[in-house]
Parts: C-alpha cells; sequence; structure tokens
C-alpha cells in the first residue's frame, strides 16, 4: 500500500515530473496539497485524481 501522504519530491518521482513542476501543479492548485506545519504533503488520493483527470483530457482531445 502507498503511503498516504507524500512529499512534494516523493509525488515527483511517482509521476515521473520534476520537482519543480510539482510545485508549479499545487501553485496552480492541479495538484491538491496539504500544510502541516511548514511543510507540504500531497495526499495519494489527488495523485490518482491528477493522472485520471489529465488521462482523461488527453483521450478527449482529437489527433492532430
Amino acid at each position: 500500500m502507498p503511503p498516504i501522504l507524500l512529499t512534494p519530491e516523493q509525488a515527483a518521482r511517482v509521476l515521473g515530473l520534476g520537482r519543480t513542476t510539482v510545485y508549479a501543479l499545487m501553485r496552480d492548485g492541479e495538484l491538491r496539497s496539504v500544510r502541516l506545519g511548514r511543510s507540504r504533503r500531497i495526499p495519494y488520493a489527488s495523485l490518482v485524481e491528477f493522472v485520471e483527470r489529465i488521462t482523461t483530457l488527453a483521450i478527449d482531445e482529437p489527433a492532430s
């Protein structure tokens, strides 16, 4: 079972993205995160929702 909350670095590894990209996604509201003290954590469910959302968008877009 994956951890319930991930650091931005862990989330970046899982998604195959850079750390700064994950921070930008959090800032833009594309990836939900929670603040615990001074740290940010990303719920695993938020990663799943993000991947489902972007894959649905990719499927719905017509091929060019």
